[in-house]
């Protein structure tokens, strides 16, 4: 049996291993390979966004921060380039679903967006929940307080019409559909 004197501190409580920090974001190291991918692809759009820097100028910056070398390279890929040059159709899907000015939507939450957008109609191996939810995890740990909800709320929209049959089949399944998906969105 241990004694307490008053110059030792008690420890504090272990923290429990979830994965989680405590703003419900994941630790880095419980991230896979394609979460960190989609971060750098993240900031790489940020840059693209912002200051309209030159895709292989802000992809070759990209490649030498720390940590680059635990990302899927070739999903970092897709999805930049992707993005990048489909900006103007990614816009012209996810503008009609927005309560404000395409301008006025912060950098981090059109990035967010447009990863989401770029996967629902070119990443068919990843589903569209997960796409949902990396997108969420973005705009929650990159963004302002509440982006979050919005990136949800316009993904949402945009699944049943991006991913019909995958959000059919989960209806079928007794899944709830994009609404509830929403709705868990906001609360997470």
């Amino acid at each position: 049996m241990t004694e307490t004197t008053p110059s030792s501190k008690p420890r504090p409580p272990k923290q429990s291993r979830t994965g989680l920090k405590a703003n419900g974001t994941r630790k880095a190291a419980s991230k896979s390979n394609r979460s960190r991918a989609r971060e750098f692809a993240l900031q790489a759009l940020y840059q693209h966004i912002v200051g309209r820097n030159d895709a292989a100028a802000i992809d070759s910056f990209t490649r030498d921060l720390a940590g680059f070398h635990k990302a899927d390279a070739a999903h970092y890929n897709a999805v930049l380039h992707g993005c990048i040059n489909t900006a103007d159709d990614l816009d012209a899907l996810i503008t009609p679903l927005l309560d404000r000015k395409l301008g006025e939507i912060s950098p981090i939450e059109r990035a967010s967006m447009w990863i989401g957008v770029y996967e629902f109609m070119h990443c068919m191996d990843v589903p569209w929940r997960v796409v949902l939810n990396e997108c969420i995890e973005l705009a929650k740990e990159f963004g302002g307080t509440d982006g979050h909800k919005y990136v949800n709320a316009v993904l949402n929209g945009l699944a049943p019409r991006l991913r019909a049959n995958e959000v059919a089949a989960d209806k079928a399944a007794g899944k709830p559909g994009p609404e509830a998906a929403a709705a868990e969105g906001e609360g997470a």
